[in-house]
């Protein structure tokens, strides 16, 4: 006879995302995660599968949370600049999350050893670069943003931006400076 799980699959997944986060994929134990989780190790692997599995299950968890967020920023009635300004400073927001991205950490840490995240990290950067190309597209259009500018070399620039961004925030004691570079990429669009 099948047991009940004694637990909120969302809720336990996202406390593997914040070990995860915090620690790396490499650093994090099975026996860090039963303890941080709170369930039994045989509820870890009946429920997520291996360690590399339930970390692929913790980074699309974390996309798809993310992907709702960029999605309510765009649905916004407000300027595209402010809206692109909001994007990166989104990113220097810390309300008790690890510093930095978990996709852009998670990248850094394993993009050229394991062909799963990395794959999963190209899309995920794909689609956030798309969302970056279609404000500009579509403030190019409403003529707040100057048509002559090639807006898909400007969504690399941003998105090149916005990964500078989440990396630095991991280190950067000064939010001037980060500010500062906000300001500074944002002033091309004038």
């Amino acid at each position: 006879m099948a047991r009940y799980k004694e637990f909120e699959v969302n809720e336990v997944l996202d406390k593997a995302i914040q070990l995860f986060w915090e620690q790396g994929y490499e650093k994090t134990s099975m026996q860090e995660l039963v303890d941080f989780m709170g369930i039994h190790r045989r509820s870890i692997y009946d429920t997520f599968g291996d360690k590399h599995s339930l970390f692929m299950k913790a980074l699309e968890r974390y996309g798809a949370i993310q992907n709702k967020k960029m999605r309510l920023l765009v649905e916004k009635q407000e300027p595209v600049k402010e809206l692109i300004r909001q994007f990166f400073e989104s990113s220097l927001e810390r309300k008790g999350d690890p510093q930095g991205c978990f996709i852009v950490n998670s990248g850094v840490e394993l993009g050229l050893l394991d062909p799963e995240v990395s794959s999963f990290v190209e899309d995920s950067y794909s689609k956030t670069e798309k969302l970056l190309y279609n404000l500009i597209l579509f403030g190019q259009q409403t003529g707040e943003i100057k048509a002559h500018l090639d807006s898909e070399v400007l969504s690399h620039y941003f998105m090149n931006v916005w990964l500078g961004l989440r990396t630095m925030v991991k280190t950067a004691t000064n939010q001037g400076k980060l500010s500062g570079i906000i300001n500074t990429s944002l002033s091309i669009l004038d």
